[in-house]
Formats: structure tokens, C-alpha cells, sequence
């Protein structure tokens, strides 16, 4: 099942969201948490996950729509200092997959890995996973095949004046649009606390 999908707010998320990156992975049918973990895992599993993410030195970037957390990009350094290679993982929740969040979502994990030098950029997911192969590829990643896993490598450019730029303005309106959101939604509860929806009428009984 699919949902009509209104624009969403690309944001990085801050570390304090922890349990809002862990509700969206909570969320996850069956089948989405294995194409993101590699196999099913638990929901004890999704909380300890999400409770370390933030202290890996992970980027992780968040799609929310109306508010929700619905789809997530993790961007994982591999070394201390100066790492030149990256992983990156990618989570959608079901109802909405198909679309574009992924490649919105992959779109900037690549503009932070190259803006921070990070030149090779290694996604890992299933064979069967045909959307993420295409988003992949869309970027023009190479894929090696290795029994029922596959690995996407695709390299990053190098960081410019210009790309760094459009990495802060993005950063600075992910920021405008979380708070816009915020002041939506809190004049949204007001509004229905000072507009209480009527109690229901009673229909009159005719006489007997």
C-alpha cells in the first residue's frame, strides 16, 4: 500500500533525536528492516541501534513528512582522521517507498561525504533489493555482486567552494523548515484546544 506523499523536510538530524531516528526505525515493516540491516532484527535490537548511532560519529540525514520522520540516510566514517572511505545506509518506511525519497536522501549523504574528503562511498544491501540497486546506479555507483549481497561503490567529487556552500544552505533550511514545522503543528494543537470539535447531536425521538 502507498500514500500520496506531500513534500518533505531533508534535514540532518541532531543528536538529541535519537528516539525519533528510533520510532521511524520501529516503524519499519518486516521486510524494510531486513533490506536495512541485512536480516530481520528485533525490536530490542532497533533500540540499542538507535541509542549508539549518534556517538559512531554518524551523519544521518532525515526526511520528514508532516512531521514524522519517515525515511533516513546514515553516513559512517570509517577511521578517526581524515577517513577517505564511507559507508552508508538507507531506511524507508513502506507506505512511503516509490517516492524519490531515496535518491533525495543518497543526493545529500554524497554532498557531505564530499564536502569531509570522503572520496569512496560503500552501500551495502541485498540482492533482492532492486530499488536500492537502481538508486545506486542512478549515481552512477558500481555494483559487485557477491552471492545474495551487493556492493555499491561509487566515488565522490572532490569539495568545492561551491559544494560547501550548498551544503550550509541546505543545512540552513532543513533548520527553517523543522522550525516552520514546529510553529505549524503548535497552532495546529492550539487551535483545536480553543476549537473543540461539537459534541454529537442527539436526534430527536418522535412520539410514540
Amino acid at each position: 500500500m502507498t500514500v500520496e506523499v506531500t513534500p518533505g523536510i531533508i534535514r540532518k538530524l541532531w543528536t538529541g533525536e535519537a528516539g525519533i531516528f528510533r520510532d521511524h526505525l520501529l516503524r519499519l515493516d518486516t521486510e524494510s528492516r531486513r533490506s536495512r540491516f541485512g536480516s530481520a532484527v528485533s525490536a530490542e535490537f532497533i533500540e540499542r541501534y538507535a541509542s549508539r548511532v549518534f556517538r559512531t560519529g554518524a551523519i544521518v540525514h532525515g526526511c520528514f513528512v508532516d512531521g514524522e520522520l519517515r525515511a533516513a540516510a546514515e553516513l559512517y566514517p570509517m577511521g578517526d582522521v581524515l577517513p577517505g572511505e564511507a559507508e552508508a545506509a538507507f531506511s524507508v518506511e513502506q507506505e512511503f517507498q516509490n517516492h524519490g525519497l531515496g535518491s533525495q536522501l543518497l543526493e545529500r549523504v554524497i554532498l557531505s561525504a564530499r564536502n569531509r574528503g570522503i572520496r569512496t562511498l560503500c552501500m551495502n544491501c541485498l540482492a533482492h533489493n532492486r530499488r536500492m540497486q537502481q538508486i545506486a546506479r542512478k549515481f552512477d555507483a558500481e555494483l559487485s555482486f557477491d552471492t545474495d549481497e551487493v556492493v555499491a561503490e561509487l566515488t565522490a567529487p572532490f569539495p568545492t567552494a561551491l559544494s560547501l556552500a550548498q551544503e550550509a544552505a541546505a543545512d540552513a533550511q532543513g533548520m527553517a523548515g523543522a522550525v516552520l514545522q514546529a510553529q505549524r503543528m503548535a497552532t495546529g494543537r492550539l487551535f483545536h484546544w480553543l476549537m473543540p470539535d461539537p459534541a454529537p447531536v442527539e436526534p430527536e425521538l418522535e412520539p410514540s
